[in-house]
């Protein structure tokens, strides 16, 4: 199919990249929103935008008051984008919530798949998470114990994003969802 092609997917779904933090969402979602030809939208940069950096949220007003934001915000960006394969980039907390997770259930949902290693370097270089206060590795792996069965669940489709630079990982993807949407119009008929 060639580049731009804007019915990749199924019923013109938003596609919504999950994973846990530092697993690159932004930068893949970008690359793919580019390959397609479609919208990136990345929910923590809406919620920075509109209400100051994610840390200065958790040090004034709490987690909990951030999940709810996020939760508004994601909700937002999936009825904004709805019926187009817009790319949509999601915090890594964000699939805890269950008015969330009903949300999804109106995209394709690709979890970006990881390990440890994976993200090391880039947590190392990015002191500003909050939830990664202290000894952020052993920090993020629990937060990932806990959120991979999450991810696993919402996905229709997983990327294992351990090897390969942002274009190969975009390029990727950009076939995992066409040999999806194929599948699925192939069951529909």
């Amino acid at each position: 199919m060639p580049r731009g092609n804007k019915g990749v997917v199924p019923g013109n779904r938003p596609i919504v990249l999950i994973g846990p933090m530092a697993v690159g969402k932004s930068a893949i979602g970008q690359e793919l929103a580019k390959r397609l030809d479609v919208t990136f939208i990345d929910t923590d940069v809406l919620i920075v935008d509109a209400h100051g950096s994610i840390a200065s949220i958790f040090a004034s007003r709490g987690e909990h008051a951030f999940r709810e934001i996020e939760a508004r915000t994601v909700a937002s960006a999936v009825e904004q984008a709805d019926n187009t394969p817009t790319v949509i980039s999601l915090g890594g907390g964000a699939v805890l919530d269950s008015g969330t997770q009903q949300v999804l259930a109106r995209c394709t949902v690709v979890y970006l798949e990881c390990d440890e290693g994976t993200v090391a370097s880039r947590i190392a270089r990015n002191s500003v998470r909050p939830l990664l206060a202290g000894d952020a590795m052993a920090r993020w792996a629990t937060l990932f114990a806990t959120r991979k069965p999450v991810y696993e669940r919402l996905a229709d489709l997983v990327l294992d994003v351990r090897h390969g630079s942002i274009n190969e990982l975009g390029h990727r993807l950009e076939v995992a969802l066409r040999e999806y949407a194929a599948a699925k119009q192939e069951v529909e008929k």
